[in-house]
């Protein structure tokens, strides 16, 4: 297997973990799904809509609130929360005080989405946890995720140009032109990141790998990896 397969949507993600999975089966690297995300929620939601009204009687799983926000009725939402469609909330997530969804998020079941965290334009695997003051934008979390207090991903670079996907040392032969100007992250099943991390646009971390508190992550990070302090990577044992 070459380095670059290591960045595919099959050796990065369990689909059977998210109602993304006839999105995510249609391209060949994650971040190819992020212009798509938000027709994808449309689709899923008109056939949500669909099921309700042909229900005869029956109550659907979920009920629409607004325009283009679908919520799962075991689903736990704070008043003070704010959900811009489209939108699709899974069974048993909580979405906290203050949280910000500012739409094309789609949710997967059993979630956490805290207080203040804001998401914009994002696949979120069921089992995530982003619990604390967390900015996810334009970025796939895969499943049983889970985001520090105050870890975010930066979505765009600062002179505005568009994002590469690049590999270091052994990986060096990874360089992508992705052709996206907003592009966070791309987080493998069962990664951590710890608290008041920073992914630069363009991050691809591969599955179950840790990522030390108070870290700035950029490109493509192996999966079974630990990033120490200073964007020291090494491997599992």
């Amino acid at each position: 297997m070459s380095n670059l397969d290591n960045l595919m949507v099959v050796n990065m993600y369990d689909l059977s973990h998210t109602k993304a999975a006839g999105l995510l089966n249609s391209v060949t690297y994650p971040w190819e799904a992020l212009p798509k995300i938000k027709d994808y929620i449309l689709e899923l939601g008109a056939r949500i809509d669909a099921e309700i009204a042909g229900s005869e009687g029956k109550d659907s799983d979920y009920i629409k609130r607004g325009d283009d926000v679908w919520i799962h009725k075991t689903a736990k939402v704070f008043d003070s929360a704010y959900i811009a469609g489209p939108c699709i909330i899974g069974a048993n997530t909580e979405v906290r005080q203050c949280a910000f969804i500012r739409g094309s998020a789609l949710v997967g079941e059993n979630c956490v989405v805290g207080n203040s965290t804001e998401l914009k334009n994002v696949i979120i695997f069921d089992n995530v946890q982003v619990p604390h003051y967390n900015y996810v934008g334009d970025s796939i979390l895969g499943y049983k995720s889970h985001m520090g207090a105050g870890s975010i991903t930066s979505n765009v670079k600062s002179d505005k140009t568009l994002v590469a996907v690049k590999g270091h040392d052994q990986y060096d032969d990874i360089n992508i032109e992705t052709g996206l100007k907003k592009f966070g992250a791309m987080l493998g099943d069962y990664v951590e990141v710890g608290c008041n991390s920073v992914l630069n646009p363009g991050s691809v971390i591969g599955r179950n790998t840790n990522i030390y508190p108070l870290s700035p992550v950029r490109g493509y990070i192996p999966e079974n990896s630990i990033v120490k302090t200073g964007c020291v990577v090494v491997s599992k044992k």
